[in-house]
């Protein structure tokens, strides 16, 4: 049996920025600091800051008066933001950028008197945190179902920013029924799928050309790890999400010649390995190679009081 790995997968910039910040803060400011929500869709990463320090609260009530408190990376409503500031708590964000890049797109289409209409999941974090952002209603859909139940006349200028984590795919066909429908009509295409997604589902589309099965290494709750895993299936290739090497079937691979082997952008290396060594112990003569494909030097900066 061989695995071959894709290329990118795992850490994103966004998430590296988020984990970073509360790292720093820990150094800087001592134990604890309290964070909103996971800070990234990964356990592991969770319990490894825990033990570093961090505690993690889902709301902004739990977290005692004048604690340090970071905003995750999926981001957080104008609510959030401003029951912190009313309560004096420190705050560091750590939404990434490309997240903040369509609060900010959000903002700007109802500003200009559009009504928004967001493409994503309901009750993911993110979904959340921009429909708190943009302050004024906003529309979700998920499907071309969806858009076509909106109980919006044809003619009302709309606009639409994306969950960022999700499938361009799904994404493309949602969007064109959305073009469809309403006849004055702005966004973005699918620049709003951030660029660590897109390399990250082309990589596994370019997998599953070798693989006889396919192997997603993430969180069940990671929005982007879920993607992968569903375009492997698209492409009629078996393929499963797991946690760690604990949760592999060696039923999975059995009789399995290639397998191809990637992690969602929230999902550490050090639990690809995990896997490996799981393969390795259903067959000892594994062989390991890595794809080619995009390499990724994208960084994000910490926040001002963070850096130096």
């Amino acid at each position: 049996m061989r695995v071959v790995l894709a290329q990118p997968r795992g850490f994103c910039a966004g998430v590296v920025r988020a984990i970073d910040i509360v790292e720093h803060a820990l150094e800087k400011y001592g134990r604890p600091v309290y964070v909103r929500h996971e800070i990234v869709h990964n356990r592991h990463v969770v319990e490894t800051l825990k033990n570093k320090g961090a505690q993690f609260v889902e709301e902004l009530d739990e977290v005692p008066d004048g604690a340090l408190t970071v905003f995750s990376a999926h981001g957080v409503s104008q609510e959030i933001v401003q029951e912190a500031a009313r309560r004096g708590l420190p705050v560091l964000d750590a939404t990434c950028p490309l997240v903040s890049k369509v609060h900010g797109q959000g903002k700007r289409y109802v500003s200009s008197g559009r009504t928004l209409i967001l493409v994503g999941h309901a009750g993911h974090p993110e979904v959340e945190g921009t429909k708190g952002q943009v302050g004024a209603p906003v529309h979700l859909v998920q499907s071309e179902q969806d858009v076509e139940a909106l109980a919006i006349p044809r003619d009302t200028p709309v606009a639409y920013v994306t969950q960022t984590t999700l499938s361009i795919d799904d994404t493309k066909s949602v969007i064109a029924a959305l073009k469809r429908r309403f006849s004055d009509i702005v966004g973005p295409e699918t620049t709003d799928i951030c660029y660590a997604t897109q390399n990250r589902q082309t990589a596994v589309r370019e997998l599953c050309r070798i693989a006889d099965v396919i192997i997603v290494v993430g969180a069940n709750n990671s929005s982007n790890s879920n993607r992968l895993r569903e375009i492997g299936k698209e492409e009629g290739v078996p393929s499963y999400l797991i946690a760690d090497g604990s949760e592999l079937d060696p039923a999975w691979v059995k009789g399995k010649e290639t397998v191809g082997l990637t992690a969602g952008a929230s999902a550490p290396e050090a639990l690809v390995e995990n896997v490996i060594a799981a393969l390795r112990a259903i067959d000892p003569d594994l062989e390991v190679s890595q794809m080619d494909g995009k390499k990724e030097h994208i960084e994000f900066r910490l926040p001002a009081e963070l850096r130096g």
